[in-house]
């Protein structure tokens, strides 16, 4: 005789989101220059610093962890109101959209008149940014640029493991590992990979193993490849 099937049960979406300070920050030897860069200031060599690395590398989590310590406005773009404004000021992710050279170079200039300070991430270097104001490339030449690299393998591990944790779930060190060494060097992915698995766990009612998350990347994986087709 056939047992009917074990309920699924539907999970509450309860909002975890990652947390931006700076004891959640994991730190090892891809981004120990970026952590740093945050604790360093305001004793920066310079007004204006540039953060580059890959996408998936933590660069926003670093970033917001300096722009809450120094007060800093967050913006997409530079403009004469900001650089008016005589703020710290983050620019995160310039780059991939065309730059407003006149105000980014107003922007550099003003906040060092001002005694203050402008952080920039981005993830090409600095030579790749679409600019030809020569005046303004010259000012970012001279602005030291701290590299953050892909997440490895200890913050990959150090990452899920705390995402896991913020969800109240304890995780076998095995099952770390199992999600390391199969999912992108990204810790976007390692929070939509937690997600999804939270989830399974929750509608199918089990622990989280090295099976369910080896079947939700499977899953995963064909949803990919089904919208890349």
């Amino acid at each position: 005789m056939l047992l009917p099937p074990k309920p699924r049960q539907l999970p509450l979406d309860l909002g975890h989101e990652p947390g931006f300070t700076r004891d959640e920050l994991i730190v090892t030897a891809s981004n120990v220059a970026a952590a740093k860069l945050i604790d360093q200031w305001p004793e920066w060599p310079a007004s204006f610093m540039i953060l580059a690395g890959p996408n998936g590398s933590g660069k926003s989590h670093i970033a917001s962890i300096w722009a809450e310590k120094a007060s800093a406005v967050k913006v997409e773009s530079a403009s004469e109101d900001v650089a008016k404004a005589g703020l710290n000021v983050l620019i995160d992710g310039l780059g991939e959209q065309p730059i407003d050279e006149n105000a980014l170079f107003h922007l550099i200039n003003a906040t060092r008149e001002a005694g203050k300070y402008l952080l920039i991430t981005s993830r090409r270097w600095p030579s790749q940014w679409p600019v030809s104001l020569p005046d303004l490339m010259s000012r970012i030449k001279s602005a030291p640029m701290v590299e953050i690299s892909e997440p490895d393998d200890d913050l990959l591990a150090g990452v899920i493991t705390k995402l896991f944790a913020d969800r109240q779930i304890a995780i076998e060190n095995t099952v770390v590992r199992f999600l390391v060494s199969r999912i992108e060097r990204s810790l976007a992915t390692a929070q939509k990979v937690v997600a999804r698995i939270d989830r399974a766990a929750l509608e199918q009612q089990a622990r989280v193993t090295r099976h369910l998350a080896s079947s939700v990347l499977t899953e995963m994986d064909l949803a990919q490849k089904t919208l890349d087709f």
